[in-house]
């Protein structure tokens, strides 16, 4: 008989649904699932884009460490 017992849920439920009325309630359920969908969507467009970065973020790399001419090369001496 805590805080989350089943009647304190009830009363909570009676409340909110008095409060907002169940029209009110119907169509926040509907737009919460529509943004969860959306959110969703961008995370798993983010998934598929992000290998993409990382493929070219090797080839800068491996660009980068590419040996230094002769002439490239600064002099070690003072």
């Amino acid at each position: 008989m805590g805080l989350f017992d089943w009647k304190h849920w009830l009363v909570l439920l009676l409340v909110v649904a008095v409060l907002f009325g169940g029209k009110r309630l119907k169509s926040l359920g509907s737009d919460l699932g529509e943004t969860i969908k959306g959110f969703r969507r961008s995370v798993s467009s983010d998934d598929e884009a992000q290998p993409q970065v990382a493929t070219s973020a090797r080839v800068q790399s491996d660009t980068a460490q590419t040996p230094l001419t002769q002439s490239e090369q600064a002099p070690l001496g003072h």
